[in-house]
């Protein structure tokens, strides 16, 4: 276990991370892999496994036997749902959520400085890191969040007192990946458009971590053949093009969002192929209007 932290003019509070997956054994090995060692007591995970639980607590025990305090449960299908489950079984007390999916990790020493800094964040955000490098730059320290910037951050990066999530309500259920709606992005979002919303003042304070404390992950292409990724990217722009409607975004950023969708290929290559940008434009589209066009379209960003 690591050293405890000094902490200054402040208390430690202790974090609780939540997983929540389909069962992909080697990407949660990975995790813990790398939550070895960087957790202390009073720490605890939650993976809420929705799909191949038995095999996410065989590999979950060996590292309780290390002394890790990691409990498994299930939900019904969806990430946000699995993240809701997962909060409401880390128990009683004061923690500071994390909400890792199951393909990233932690850098050594990530969680240690989020520990150092842990009373004086109520909500904020960290930098996440793909193979590519930042997914998105954060805006400075002492910057307010606002409905645009609010962009920058993405589920695994978000950080949170647990009073904060409840008082929030937690994520949406019916948007976000795995959700039981078309809506399958954006449960992040959202989250954060109603703590601006309905708590302007810690919207203020929102704790902007520097970028040296991040949390790994991959791009979210990472192994899909063409079609599913072209799938995934709709879905996803599907989930994203709701938000903007449901927080009425002004008229012309809506139209921009969706038309930029098209250039979504070449913003993005050689990720992305230049034809990708329809399906982002598509799915943005169907957020908007809310409805999906088409017959027999699968929804469901991903099912792995």
């Amino acid at each position: 276990m690591s050293s405890l932290p000094i902490v200054q003019n402040g208390s430690i509070v202790n974090l609780g991370l939540v997983v929540s997956t389909l069962g992909r054994i080697d990407p949660l090995r990975r995790l813990l892999d790398s939550l070895d060692g960087e957790l202390l007591p009073g720490d605890r995970v939650v993976i809420v496994a929705q799909a191949h639980r038995s095999e996410v607590e065989a590999l979950v025990r060996d590292y309780t036997l290390r002394g890790m305090d990691i409990v498994v449960t299930t939900s019904a299908r969806g990430a946000s749902i699995g993240r809701n489950t997962g909060v409401a079984a880390l128990g009683d007390g004061e923690r500071l959520l994390s909400f890792p999916n199951d393909t990233t990790w932690y850098p050594p020493g990530v969680l240690g400085a989020l520990r150092e800094r842990s009373d004086g964040i109520e909500a904020g955000a960290l930098t996440v890191r793909d193979e590519h490098g930042p997914k998105f730059a954060l805006p400075a320290a002492g910057t307010a969040l606002d409905r645009w910037n609010v962009w920058s951050v993405i589920e695994m990066g978000i950080v949170m007192r647990t009073s904060t999530f409840e008082r929030l309500g937690g994520f949406d259920p019916s948007i976000g990946t795995g959700a039981a709606s078309p809506w399958q992005a954006g449960e992040g979002t959202d989250l954060l458009l109603r703590l601006r919303s309905a708590e302007p003042a810690l919207a203020s304070r929102f704790a902007w971590m520097p970028p040296q404390i991040w949390i790994g992950g991959i791009a979210d292409a990472h192994g899909l053949p063409r079609m599913a990724r072209r799938h995934k990217l709709r879905a996803y722009g599907r989930g994203l093009g709701r938000i903007v409607t449901r927080w009425r975004y002004p008229a012309w950023w809506r139209f921009a969002f969706i038309g930029g969708g098209l250039a979504f290929g070449l913003r993005h290559r050689p990720d992305y192929e230049l034809l990708d940008g329809w399906w982002v434009f598509l799915g943005r589209l169907e957020g908007a209007i809310g409805r999906v066009l088409g017959r027999s379209v699968r929804t469901e960003a991903v099912s792995r």
